[in-house]
């Protein structure tokens, strides 16, 4: 039986409240007490999680998109910076070391790609953030519905995001005999202006296998309401979402409406300011 990780209602005994990450300032409500103890929802300067201290993963991850938001992702350079969560507690909180040959990527939940500062980008990089996850999915399909995402918010100037783990059958691997292993990854996808949603739904292999489903599927199968503020009429209804392709970044600031001469002299002045700060740092 498909099992979502879950507690009664993720908010309830929140020691950080971020409603700006959540549609209508409220946050997802989950079902199923098997991981309830340790749950530390954490605010970020770009999203919040629900961190679970049993799974040492998030719940979930959630943000708010907009165009203005992804416009200036796409203008920061990705610094990976892997570090633990010093807010959590020792002795329930995921290290680097557990990942070290596991053989699973480190997978956001909250994109890097979604970061509208350095500063937010750098905070998705705690583990807090970050669930196992097979690397030719990782880089493969769910990088595409990422960015699927991304452009999505581009065309619609707002979307609600909220991204989880879910695990199958009664027990369930896990690395290092730490952190379990999910095996499928959602994310949900709230329109606020047109009232829909729906979610993709990927599996945790190299596969590659997702499918779309309203947010009445995702609940009976992940026990979540990713949106409990959202109309009733819009969660049996799955709205159409962008077929998931791999696009360059490149690309999508040309598709957000950047004409070809702008987005190359933005390319050469990000290039030449790297050298000079390479430059300068070898000097002094």
């Amino acid at each position: 039986m498909l099992v979502g990780l879950a507690l009664f209602a993720g908010s309830a005994r929140a020691a950080e409240s971020c409603p700006g990450h959540f549609a209508e300032g409220r946050t997802p409500v989950l079902a199923n007490p098997r991981l309830a103890p340790n749950a530390i929802p954490l605010c970020f300067d770009a999203f919040a999680v629900l961190f679970s201290g049993v799974s040492r993963t998030p719940l979930y991850a959630a943000e708010r998109l907009t165009r203005a938001s992804v416009a200036a992702a796409r203008r920061i350079d990705r610094e990976d910076a892997f570090h633990d969560e010093d807010r959590l507690p020792v002795h329930i909180r995921s290290e680097l070391g557990d990942f070290v040959r596991s053989g699973y990527d480190r997978g956001h939940m909250a994109p890097a790609g979604d970061m509208p500062t350095a500063a937010a980008q750098a905070q998705s990089f705690s583990l807090a953030n970050i669930v196992p996850q097979d690397r030719k999915a990782n880089r493969g399909i769910w990088a595409a519905i990422e960015e699927s995402v991304r452009r999505l918010a581009m065309r619609r100037g707002e979307l609600y995001v909220v991204t989880g783990p879910i695990f199958a059958g009664r027990t369930s691997e896990a690395i290092n005999g730490r952190i379990l292993v999910p095996t499928q990854i959602y994310k949900a996808v709230y329109d606020p202006a047109r009232g829909e949603a729906a979610a993709y739904l990927a599996d945790n292999d190299a596969a590659g296998g997702w499918h779309a489903v309203s947010i009445s599927a995702l609940q009976a199968s992940a026990g979540l309401d990713p949106f409990p503020a959202m109309p009733e009429a819009a969660r049996t209804r799955a709205m159409a979402l962008p077929e998931p392709r791999e696009f360059s970044r490149a690309h999508g600031r040309s598709d957000a409406g950047e004409g070809f001469d702008a987005w190359i002299k933005r390319e050469l002045y990000r290039i030449l300011s790297r050298l000079w700060r390479d430059l300068m740092r070898s000097i002094f």
